[in-house]
């Protein structure tokens, strides 16, 4: 005989398991979930869908080709499969956009968690440091390296990953701030814990939520940035492909061409939505108050 299991009240659920609801019942998120992976596996599948060759390899013949059944993005100035351009260009674009999160929130959780934690002489110096990050506006900041360093997928990287530490060292501290002094961290540091071992296992994790938020706001903001920086020459240069490159090399041609322009624009705009709508969602399932 079996007997049928009720139903969890909310009070039952776990914090994570109570964001995860919430979060599944936001529409636009899971939409957002469902396009960005849509992108995210295709130009991960772009070897599979296309050859390298088609991205560098010139037919005079075939240029300005509409989207056709051979060309279904059609061609460029030179010939060039626009589609595998395309391809090939979203890994720069989604995957560098990733790197400068991951590089500049490693950075700046040590900052901020630091800052927060230690207080004092240390909290004064690191936020002094990050106050001079912010006054300079973070493209501005970004284009700077980068005209220093040169272009290059990495060089762009760097330079846009410093230009965002300001913001996730501001975020990690506030959360350490809130939390260094709750009842679970008094008693971790009464057992003896470590500083590092504190904010790594109880502080940070508990914070995490603001942290999260941020991060997948700001790759949206990344992945204009990197285009931008792409249509403006700096960072990836043609004719290695990235979305904002692509539309740069045809700008004189999408007045005549409309989808020259159109197809990529597209592109970025997709991805930056999906991934704003995942962050809206996280910062509601997070903190329903927000809501409006």
């Amino acid at each position: 005989m079996f007997v049928r299991k009720s139903k969890k009240s909310l009070s039952e659920y776990s914090t994570g398991e109570l964001v995860m609801f919430r979060f599944r019942k936001n529409k636009l998120a899971m939409f957002g979930v469902v396009l960005l992976s849509i992108i995210v596996i295709t130009i991960l599948l772009a070897p599979l869908i296309s050859s390298y060759d088609a991205v560098v390899e010139m037919n005079m013949a075939d240029r300005f080709q509409s989207p056709n059944a051979k060309y279904l993005f059609g061609t460029d100035e030179f010939g060039r499969d626009l589609f595998a351009r395309i391809l090939y260009g979203g890994r720069i674009s989604m995957f560098a956009s990733l790197a400068v999160i991951g590089i500049a929130f490693v950075i700046g959780a040590i900052m901020g968690g630091a800052a927060g934690y230690l207080g004092g002489r240390v909290d004064t110096i690191l936020m002094r440091a990050v106050d001079v990050l912010m006054a300079v506006p973070s493209v501005l900041l970004a284009m700077a390296i980068i005209t220093a360093l040169g272009n290059g997928v990495w060089k762009l990287i760097i330079a846009l990953a410093v230009s965002q530490v300001a913001r996730f060292a501001r975020t990690v501290r506030a959360s350490v701030l809130t939390l260094r002094n709750v009842e679970y961290v008094e008693a971790a540091r009464c057992f003896g814990a470590s500083s590092l071992k504190i904010i790594l296992k109880h502080i940070l994790p508990n914070g995490i939520g603001p942290i999260i938020v941020s991060a997948t706001i700001t790759l949206g903001q990344t992945i204009l940035s990197i285009s931008s920086m792409g249509y403006l020459g700096l960072g990836v240069a043609s004719p290695t492909p990235e979305w904002g490159t692509i539309i740069s090399e045809n700008k004189m041609n999408i007045g005549t061409y409309p989808y020259l322009g159109l197809i990529p624009g597209i592109c970025i705009c997709l991805a930056v939505m999906a991934v704003n709508f995942i962050g809206d969602g996280l910062r509601d399932a997070f903190d329903p108050k927000t809501k409006n």
